[in-house]
């Protein structure tokens, strides 16, 4: 007899119902393949490979990578450093940490995901206030990758970037640019905070090269460090979170070295067909063949692929688009029916959570219920434990019974105010009003 021909006691046929017990399993997490190069020029560049690693923060040089487990994700990160490699160091050493001691403990994994992009906004915003102690004049450009089963979250600041292609070839872009020649909202920021944009005037009043911040002459608007430019040059990260189809795609993290010489779609074109680490070599040797080695040039490529399926995705160009092919092995049936009886999700990826402003009232602010994730009495950047009355609203002066936040929070430790009150412009203003 054969069994596709079987039926249960409902009349439900046998094959059927494997079929449905099949689609309805859980999702794997995916195989996380992934490669770096790079070409140096100032050794100012540094990045950060984690492919397995524990959701806490642990003691001593900031090592958290974890031996296995499914209760583990996976961090890429690039550091662009300038004015020196002070301020890529510290951050590569301590930011991990920040941001997963901003995590509150025991909490589901659908929960921790939910408080990851206050976590970074958290994480940055110390590491910055942080590093100013050191009294360094450097700064660094941060894109911060963070893979938890199909969910990629991205907080970057800086003009490094981080873009996605999906496994059927669609381009994401995962990261902002904060350059102030490409950013006009920045620039408008920036000026009402207190800092001066433009260009390098030459003889006859001519501004040449991008814009910049001054004093200083930064062209971005958002980086870690650079205390000597001004407060107003924040550690604010652009956040966002995306899910992935478990059909997969491939990453490309990379420093403005490659950048300012390819496009994007010129630097996936590149990977075509190869593993993430010949991929990666190829984007940083393109990269220098076109512009020649001007800057550090990094890149690092991720691939994030269906289980046991270990070879990267191949496109195939023809009438219906751009279609994904995972090369997958002979013996690889139970995958294949999968894939042909379309239990596999459709190529589709979700956008979970995406803000980029610079406000820390918005960025920490976490309607309820998620909110309740949080201790109401810590500090919201540094995690202080603060008795009730303590901490200062980031919502500064509200009225007692506002119905936007009846409990008055998130709330800050004094000199956690203070650095929000001077990225916001606010030291300025009385400084100001004080000479007048």
């Amino acid at each position: 007899m054969e069994v596709h021909g079987e039926v249960d006691g409902s009349g439900v046929p046998l094959a059927l119902l494997l079929k449905r017990e099949l689609c309805n399993q859980k999702v794997e997490k995916p195989d996380i393949l992934f490669g770096e190069a790079k070409k140096s020029k100032k050794g100012e560049d540094f990045t950060f490979l984690v492919p397995k690693c524990g959701r806490r923060p642990v003691d001593g040089d900031g090592d958290n990578a974890s031996g296995g487990g499914d209760d583990t994700i996976s961090l890429f990160a690039i550091f662009d450093g300038h004015n020196g490699s002070a301020a890529a160091i510290y951050t590569r050493e301590n930011l991990l940490n920040n941001v997963l001691a901003a995590i509150p403990p025991n909490l589901t994994n659908e929960e921790w995901t939910t408080a990851l992009p206050r976590a970074l906004v958290a994480g940055f915003v110390k590491t910055d206030k942080d590093f100013q102690t050191k009294a360094a004049r450097s700064g660094t450009t941060v894109t911060f990758v963070i893979i938890d089963g199909w969910v990629v979250t991205v907080a970057s600041v800086g003009d490094s970037r981080c873009i996605l292609e999906s496994a059927e070839g669609t381009v994401y872009f995962l990261s902002a640019d904060h350059r102030l020649d490409s950013n006009e909202e920045e620039v408008e920021r920036v000026t009402a905070s207190g800092g001066d944009v433009g260009r390098i005037n030459i003889a006859g009043g001519a501004g040449i090269g991008p814009l910049r911040c001054w004093p200083g002459g930064l062209c971005l608007s958002r980086s870690i460090g650079d205390i000597d430019v001004g407060e107003f040059i924040v550690p604010v990260p652009h956040v966002k979170q995306v899910k992935l189809s478990n059909a997969g795609g491939r990453l490309v993290i990379a420093s403005d070295g490659v950048w300012d010489a390819l496009r994007f779609q010129e630097a996936l074109n590149y990977t075509r067909g190869l593993p993430a680490e010949a991929a990666a070599s190829r984007i940083v040797k393109e990269s220098v063949s076109s512009k020649g080695l001007r800057d550090d040039t990094t890149c690092i490529v991720v691939d994030i692929l269906p289980p046991e399926k270990l070879s990267p995705p191949l496109k195939k160009h023809g009438k219906g688009g751009i279609k994904a092919l995972f090369r997958r092995r002979p013996s690889d049936e139970l995958a294949e029916d999968q894939m042909d009886r379309g239990c596999l999700e459709s190529d589709v990826v979700e956008e979970i959570y995406e803000e980029g402003s610079a406000m820390l009232a918005q960025r920490l602010k976490i309607n309820y219920p998620a909110g309740n994730m949080f201790k109401l009495h810590d500090c919201a950047v540094c995690q202080l434990e603060m008795k009730p009355g303590e901490g200062i609203s980031v919502h500064g002066n509200m009225p007692k019974h506002s119905r936007v936040d009846p409990w008055g929070g998130p709330f800050l430790c004094s000199s956690c105010q203070l650095k929000k009150e001077a990225m916001e412009g606010k030291q300025h203003l009385t400084n100001s009003q004080s000479a007048v």
